[in-house]
């Protein structure tokens, strides 16, 4: 019979303070912005612009989203708090082991959205509507009703609808006139997705080891349907996706950056690598910064990045023009 990690809720909590308030909004998770970085990047690149114009607008929309990620993450502590008490690490949370108040978290929860939706009102109209969607997607990835989180597959693809979200949040910060390349944001999109198979993968491992597949049901009602093989299976999906959007629109927007392609190919496998570790740190990507092999092979790729976007190889251009070899003739009898 599953069993629950702590006792239930007739047993007295103390009250929550400030800091358990201050815990629930995860300063510790916005490291998980640094996907923002690339959209800014790119939008620099393809549309060069007064990097001292830039700066504000880049400020302001760093603390403003990082003011609406921690509203999804105190909404998302406050209606998981049921749940995460069937789960040895995420039962050591405020919410679970506190006596939160019901008022200062919709207070706390109201507040982080003003405020960021305020700063990026300042930002651009594109931010400002990204800024929304981020709202949206919190709501539905957590709210009882739609509550996608607990639904399989569902739960992977609208949580990595994170990734494209945070790559348009960079692009609004530079070049708000436009929307970044679908490609790109597909490629995105689906590189999200590989990372939370892999994240869900080390989860359902771990988990299932020490606590049963009972208790692990009734943490998140998907893990009921999932197996170690349909995580993998899936994830290798997200990847042959994610690789084939990236090669489109490195090779539409400049082809110089195809000669990346085997570091990406390296950051997924060195990942999926971590991933198989007992008791993976996928399971809690803020702190993917500990592995050294995924940490050289993400600067390595920036490096390469850096160099093809400021060296043109005109040479590169063919790839893209249709062309065929000919055939040899054999000699004439």
């Amino acid at each position: 019979m599953p069993t629950e990690t702590l006792p239930t809720d007739e047993i007295q909590r103390q009250p929550a303070i400030l800091k358990d308030y201050v815990a629930m909004a995860r300063p510790d998770h916005w490291i998980k912005h640094i996907f923002i970085v690339p959209g800014i990047v790119l939008a620099y690149i393809l549309h060069p612009s007064d990097l001292r114009v830039a700066f504000l607008p880049v400020l302001l929309g760093l603390i403003g989203a990082c003011a609406i990620a921690s509203a999804n993450y105190v909404l998302n502590e406050w209606l998981d708090l049921r749940f995460d008490r069937h789960h040895p690490v995420k039962s050591k949370r405020p919410a679970v082991q506190k006596d939160v108040s019901r008022t200062l978290v919709v207070l706390e929860y109201v507040g982080l959205a003003a405020i960021g939706l305020a700063l990026a009102a300042q930002v651009s109209g594109l931010f400002l509507v990204t800024s929304i969607v981020f709202l949206l997607s919190g709501l539905a990835y957590n709210v009882p009703g739609l509550r996608t989180k607990d639904r399989v597959y569902v739960d992977v693809i609208t949580e990595a609808v994170n990734n494209p979200i945070r790559l348009t949040l960079g692009w609004a910060m530079i070049w708000p006139e436009t929307l970044p390349p679908s490609s790109l944001l597909l490629a995105y999109w689906m590189g999200g997705a590989f990372l939370m198979a892999i994240k869900r993968f080390a989860e359902y491992r771990t988990l299932a080891a020490s606590v049963g597949i009972e208790t692990l049901g009734l943490y998140r009602r998907s893990f009921r349907f999932y197996t170690e093989n349909r995580l993998l299976i899936s994830a290798f999906l997200y990847s042959q996706l994610a690789a084939f959007f990236l090669a489109v629109f490195l090779i539409k927007y400049r082809i110089e950056y195809l000669l990346s392609l085997p570091l990406f190919a390296a950051l997924f496998t060195a990942y999926l690598r971590v991933g198989l570790k007992k008791g993976s740190v996928a399971q809690a990507p803020e702190t993917l910064f500990r592995e050294k092999l995924l940490m050289t092979i993400g600067l390595l790729l920036v490096a390469a990045l850096a160099f093809l976007t400021w060296f043109d190889l005109p040479q590169l251009e063919h790839l893209s023009v249709p062309h065929y070899l000919s055939a040899p003739v054999p000699p004439s009898l």
